[in-house]
């Protein structure tokens, strides 16, 4: 059985959310003091127009174990995990998204899952049939039809790739991370699936899902869709172009590599 002892790194990436991160960085960082392990919260300002990097650095201020870091612009959710990333010093990356719609207490069942899976990155999924959502029905709609779609092009094993709580290992993302070229819409799909293709085990957990956001479209606009179907073909033209270059050798998982090299 796999332990999961080390550091754990919290990355939140936040775009304008000075009105609430005060005290989402609060009830975060009081269900890791809680939880008893060595840990640490980054928060990533990606260009925000408001108060959130003020709000932010009082956090830290006030609690410690928190780092706050501002982007001079908005350029999209995965560039300012990876800038999280670059900060990181976790045996355990976690993805958190600022707003809290999935209060951060649910880590702990993902641990267990992920070591009872014994997977390498642990995805909360909103389609999992044990899953509780308090959400939209029209983004109930979109989600279900943008999975079947990956389904089809990625045979990823997962209900959902866009839940806002993952769990990686530290080698998992130093593998993936260089090789993911998207910053804003489809950076998931395309992290994940670097992850899976090299070797990683990939697997999902229910979550509980508050949708704290007003019952309409929300974020995510006609724009939106459209420009994260592009991206999401781009990534899949990038796999198959890597898959049709890349040499035959015989497949090794990779948590089983990693465990063969400290067996030496």
């Amino acid at each position: 059985m796999r332990v999961f002892k080390g550091k754990i790194s919290v990355i939140m990436p936040a775009f304008n959310e000075g009105h609430h991160i005060y005290e989402n960085l609060r009830e975060t960082h009081g269900v890791f003091c809680r939880s008893g392990r060595s840990f640490e919260i980054i928060l990533v300002d990606d260009g925000s127009l408001d108060e959130t990097s003020a709000e932010a650095r009082r956090a830290a201020a006030d609690f410690g174990r928190i780092v706050t870091l501002r982007l001079d612009r908005n350029r999209g959710k995965g560039n300012a995990l990876k800038e999280g990333f670059r900060m990181a010093k976790g045996d355990f990356v976690i993805f958190l998204d600022a707003d809290l719609d999935l209060h951060p207490g649910q880590i702990k069942g993902l641990f267990r899952a992920m070591r009872d899976e014994k997977a390498d990155v642990m995805i909360g999924s909103k389609h999992h049939p044990d899953s509780s959502l308090a959400y939209p029905l029209r983004r109930k709609v979109m989600s279900r039809i943008y999975a079947a779609v990956l389904k089809s092009l990625f045979g990823l094993p997962l209900r959902d790739t866009q839940t806002g709580l993952k769990i990686f290992t530290r080698a998992s993302l130093e593998k993936a991370f260089p090789k993911v070229l998207c910053d804003r819409y489809a950076f998931d799909v395309e992290l994940l699936a670097r992850a899976h293709e090299a070797g990683f085990r990939v697997a999902e957990a229910p979550v509980v899902l508050n949708f704290r956001r007003e019952v309409r479209w929300g974020r995510i606009r006609a724009t939106d869709v459209v420009r994260m179907g592009l991206d999401t073909l781009a990534i899949f033209m990038r796999l198959q172009a890597t898959r049709r270059s890349a040499p035959e050798v015989p497949p090794m998982h990779a948590g089983h590599a990693a465990r063969l090299n400290r067996s030496r």
